[in-house]
């Protein structure tokens, strides 16, 4: 239920930002608005006002504005206020005010989720040197070894560990060339990272360098005793460098010994000596540890600045999957559809408002680019179809205008046949049903 809410006020959302930009330049031009409806189908529920009916349809899947005379093939009077009478210019307006308005709500979206504040890993902006290989991983595989600082991948330069990320997550099971310097030496090989996760996502096998943080402390535990704090980071233990796996794995084998960790808190380093105590077998201090973050406290410019520098990386991100469709770089196996973006919203309103609106705008800025695209049927095509008529000085046959709709329709219905099949994909259940897999 929670799913189903989240997905539906998402969308909702979304859809009526799209149509409302439509609506409110097709006003503003003079345009009879006949219908405003979030949904197709049936209407459900609906009121008129002026000229327009307000409704929410039954098929909650998007949305649409009915104006008058949009269509050549629609019954036309002549008038000034239907949509062919006027220039293209304006007609230009307002089919790429809905885009607008979701590029336009991803940014302002983004703002009010950074301006609340935030935590991020500190390894995300490093330079992305290897800090460990997991065993049989693909980077293991092809030889990269911890020190490694990868440069390049599958042709981009990669300058963070976000940028690494990026440039590997769409391209699961394909394989890339991988630039990288050991040393004064520079190499390149080549490996196929593997999909993780139900989305098929791209993964090297490789893990930064991480410092543990202290996250939490368990009272009557020997890290209290000791006076370790949260938010302390622990980069050592008898002077040598750890990541959290040997630290644990040091504070287990050494029960009932005292052990000194070096810390930084608050920037500053110091030294704290611990006793692991003896539970079933093993020592432990009584800490939980994660990967040191670091807190973003933007002020409201800042926070706008931030949101158009995500906006922007993202952006990228998407249409660097969009080319990689069709050069079949990116496996299609990582396309959501409804169901997917359900369940992402459901997930993502159990952690809280914050982390759902953040899904949101990244969903947003998706449906601002993708309907950009000059497919027909969608607003890039109409935008396309409009700019070669003014190419041409001459309004194309309502034949052939039906006929680029008619291919448009069907990429569309390809793509979300497609969507909706990944989508099944990721139910447990119906995945056992389905024996060719």
């Amino acid at each position: 239920m929670t799913s189903l809410l989240a997905f539906l006020f998402v969308l909702g959302v979304l859809v009526f930002v799209h149509e409302l930009g439509h609506f409110l330049v097709a006003r503003y031009h003079g345009v009879r608005c006949l219908t405003f409806s979030l949904g197709f189908g049936p209407k459900l529920i609906q009121t008129k006002r002026g000229d327009t009916v307000y409704c929410v349809s039954a098929i909650p899947l998007g949305g649409y504005v009915k104006m008058a005379g949009e269509n050549a093939e629609d019954e036309r009077e002549g008038k000034d206020d239907e949509f062919l009478s006027k220039s293209k210019w304006q007609r230009f307006q307002i089919l790429i005010a809905g885009p607008a308005m979701n590029l336009i709500l991803a940014v302002v979206v983004m703002t009010v989720v950074l301006y609340q504040g935030a935590q991020v890993p500190v390894y995300q902006d490093q330079p992305p040197v290897v800090g460990s290989v997991t065993d049989d991983s693909p980077a293991a595989q092809a030889g990269v070894l911890p020190g490694d600082r990868i440069m390049r991948v599958a042709g981009r330069d990669v300058d963070t560990w976000e940028e690494l990320f990026y440039a590997v997550l769409p391209r699961a099971d394909r394989e890339i060339e991988i630039v990288l310097r050991r040393g004064g030496d520079v190499q390149s090989i080549r490996l196929t990272p593997t999909g993780q996760t139900e989305y098929n996502v791209g993964d090297l096998g490789v893990v930064p360098s991480i410092s543990p943080q202290v996250v939490s402390i368990q009272s009557n535990s020997a890290a209290r005793d000791a006076g370790i704090l949260v938010g302390d980071v622990i980069v050592g233990i008898e002077g040598k460098a750890v990541n959290q796996d040997s630290l644990v794995a040091t504070i287990n084998d050494n029960p009932n010994i005292p052990l000194t960790l070096q810390i930084r808190r608050g920037g500053v380093p110091q030294d704290v000596v611990v006793t692991p105590n003896l539970v079933n077998g093993v020592g432990l201090i009584g800490v939980f540890l994660d990967a040191e973050m670091r807190t973003i406290e933007p002020g409201p410019f800042e926070a706008f600045t931030l949101s158009l520098e995500q906006n922007y990386e993202w952006s990228g991100l998407i249409f660097q999957t969009l080319v990689g469709l069709l050069t079949r770089d990116t496996p299609a196996s990582q396309l959501v559809g409804p169901v997917g973006i359900a369940q992402l919203s459901g997930d993502a309103a159990e952690i809280g408002w914050i982390s759902l609106f953040g899904l949101m705008s990244m969903i947003s800025l998706n449906l601002g680019i993708l309907n950009l695209l000059p497919i027909p049927i969608l607003d890039g095509g109409h935008i396309a179809i409009m700019a070669m008529e003014g190419v041409s000085r001459r309004d194309f046959s309502v034949q052939l205008k039906e006929k680029m709709l008619l291919v448009g329709f069907a990429l569309l219905m390809t793509l979300m046949v497609t969507v909706i099949y990944n989508d099944l994909t990721r139910v447990a259940w119906i995945e056992r049903l389905m024996i060719w897999r």
